[in-house]
């Protein structure tokens, strides 16, 4: 179900995960423990959302490609795939998002 190139990055930071810190960077920051990957979303998050206000189309492509990276890091660290991601935004095709946020468990 996921693109081939989603694919191919699930595999590579399942591979890199287990390699040596000082040669990758997906094993320093897998080594660094799940709170630095979660950071590291944020960090990301906010340079895309910096990259939108100034209306720069590249920096936010750009952005993007740093956050969706980081965030596949953090689903492998969580056993999670892009295919559950998917199935996800499957089911919750037709549901308004205003429906959705309002079944969620209030915390």
């Amino acid at each position: 179900m996921a693109d081939p190139i989603i694919q191919r990055l699930e595999a590579i930071i399942a591979e890199r995960r287990s390699a040596s810190p000082d040669s990758s960077y997906v094993a320093k920051l897998s080594a660094r423990g799940r709170a630095r990957i979660a950071q590291k979303i944020g960090e990301e998050g906010v340079e895309t959302v910096i990259a939108a206000i100034k209306d720069d189309g590249p920096g936010v492509i750009s952005e993007s490609a740093d956050l969706i990276f980081h965030l596949l890091v953090l689903f492998a660290d969580m056993g999670l795939t892009w295919d559950q991601l998917l199935a996800e935004l499957d089911a919750r095709e037709g549901t308004s998002g205003i429906a959705e946020k309002a079944s969620r468990p209030k915390e």
